[in-house]
């Protein structure tokens, strides 16, 4: 039945090309994300679980 109602859909291919479009699109970009982060940046954020304290850390070193 539901392979009948996608066939009366004209078009419905381009919703599965734009979606993997899309989904390549976020996943470069968060690749690109995470490779140009900072090692100081990671080394602050990858302690933030494990610190007892309440203060946040605002500055990291460049």
């Amino acid at each position: 039945m539901i392979q009948n109602v996608l066939r009366a859909l004209g078009g419905i291919e381009t919703y599965g090309i734009i979606s993997v479009c899309l989904f390549f699109a976020v996943f470069v970009v968060a690749l690109l994300f995470a490779v140009t982060r900072k090692k100081p940046f990671c080394k602050t954020m990858s302690a933030l679980p494990l610190d007892d304290d309440n203060q946040t850390v605002s500055t990291y070193e460049k």
